[in-house]
């Protein structure tokens, strides 16, 4: 996935990459995952783990902000690709009640649309850089 071409990029640091997939280009879906391989969630270093959980909540905020999505979910499978991934998608008020939780999936059949998912990404890569840089600032604990 490094050859990606930049317009389906929301970011990329050392660590971790989020990006539009092919396969998964619904409107206001990425993956965030980590640059090296590493198997499942049980093969991220100290360093990937420490940091996951900022990146993924940041994304998160932003795919939330952008889309003004009711719900965003994030989905790590690991079984049909063991490289660590974890899908973050937004899921609007428009999607019936039988394609929300685990039907969300079902999406992946029938809203893709490659063009309309990119057209986020500047804005949604925007965001990220804004949050991502308030939520380093904060003081911890």
């Amino acid at each position: 996935m490094e050859d990606l071409a930049d317009a389906a990029v929301v970011f990329r640091d050392d660590l971790w990459a989020c990006e539009v997939v092919s396969g998964y280009d619904v409107p206001g879906w990425y993956v965030l995952r980590v640059r090296r391989h590493a198997l499942r969630i049980g093969g991220l270093n100290d360093r990937e783990l420490a940091t996951y959980g900022r990146r993924a909540r940041d994304v998160v905020d932003a795919v939330s902000e952008v889309t003004g999505a009711p719900a965003t979910y994030l989905l790590t499978f690991g079984e049909a690709n063991p490289h660590f991934h974890t899908l973050i998608a937004a899921r609007g008020d428009d999607v019936p009640p039988e394609r929300r939780l685990g039907g969300i999936m079902q999406q992946r059949t029938d809203r893709i649309d490659h063009p309309a998912a990119l057209a986020l990404v500047p804005a949604v890569a925007q965001a990220y850089e804004r949050l991502a840089a308030r939520a380093e600032s904060r003081p911890a604990g």
